[in-house]
């Protein structure tokens, strides 16, 4: 038995003509398609946030205390204002971005250039200041105490301000060495040692009365984290496992371990796009320069990755939201 196919209008519904879907053409309406169902993949991982987030609220990290760095001001509080200025400069980006389709439209391609340049070194920016960002939470800032059920205690001063380990604790003789896999067993390397001993610690808290602890437990009232005499922080101290300094997957010297677990997926996964973005924005900047765009009499590639650019931002403010701000 034959089939027939019919050949008649081959092609009509992509073409560009009326039948277009949506009046859209097939990559539009392709990238579309990617932007809602990765909109549902970054739903998921944020409602699983949301959910952790919303099951420890007693006892979960506050951002105003985790997010304090800036650049070239080392040792100032500022609380989130790099953060402020990183989202700033990636909602920058965006509105250079409908700059850039705004000149394709019009077959501009000298404005096309300029404000691709703009959203590619905002992109840019913005993924430098996310890795140092990482490096400032993966160092840590004051370190902190693990008790033996895996809670996280920090140390404060007679006025409740978090102090590092660096200003009250005195080195003990010791010949603890670290194992490298020149000297390790069976050739083992382990972990990276904390710059002090639990011991180190503990006689160091003994010997300055003016100082205390606190536990990850917050206080809903002052909206701050409950501080412990020092007569009673012993009895803690006496329960720790490990001197903690910085963030990873296993440990966290701000709290709870599942706070960092999100922050490097969730902020990585986003900026895994950032740096998908910020590469395809570059291959498209080169094509409009050697002026592919003019030959083809559109410049719709760009208002394509400009539909992804948009998608990234937005997602960054829902990011930015749950993780910052909430």
């Amino acid at each position: 038995m034959e089939v027939t196919i019919p050949t008649e209008n081959k092609g009509a519904s992509w073409d560009g003509g009326n039948n277009n879907p949506l009046g859209a053409s097939y990559g539009k309406m392709m990238m579309w398609f990617f932007i809602l169902s990765d909109a549902l993949t970054f739903s998921g991982f944020l409602g699983a946030y949301g959910l952790m987030r919303f099951k420890f609220h007693d006892s979960w990290p506050i951002a105003d205390e985790v997010f304090t760095h800036f650049p070239f001001l080392h040792g100032v509080h500022a609380p989130m204002y790099y953060v402020a200025l990183m989202t700033f400069i990636l909602i920058f980006s965006s509105v250079t971005m409908v700059l850039a389709v705004d000149a394709g439209h019009q077959m501009n391609k000298k404005k096309v250039t300029f404000y691709m340049l703009l959203t590619i070194v905002g992109g840019a920016i913005f993924l430098g200041s996310q890795a140092w960002e990482w490096k400032n939470f993966i160092n840590g800032s004051y370190g902190a105490v693990q008790l033996n059920d895996g809670k996280i205690i920090q140390f404060v001063d007679a006025t409740g301000e978090q102090i590092t380990l660096e200003s009250f604790v005195k080195p003990l003789p010791s010949e603890r060495t670290q194992h490298t896999a020149n000297k390790g067993i069976w050739f083992r390397k382990e972990a990276e040692l904390s710059p002090f001993s639990l011991n180190e610690v503990v006689e160091s808290f003994k010997a300055n009365p003016g100082i205390s602890i606190r536990t990850e437990q917050i206080n809903p009232e002052l909206k701050s984290k409950t501080i412990v005499p020092h007569n009673e922080a012993l009895a803690y101290l006496l329960e720790g496992k490990a001197v903690v300094k910085g963030a990873n997957l296993q440990v966290n010297e701000y709290g709870k371990t599942l706070f960092a677990n999100f922050f490097f997926f969730i902020t990585g996964f986003h900026g895994f796009h950032v740096l998908s973005g910020v590469i395809i924005n570059i291959i498209i900047f080169f094509n409009v320069i050697i002026g592919t765009y003019e030959r083809r009499g559109h410049y719709e590639m760009v208002e394509k990755v400009g539909l992804y650019w948009h998608f990234v931002d937005l997602v960054w403010v829902f990011v930015f939201t749950f993780f910052y701000l909430i």
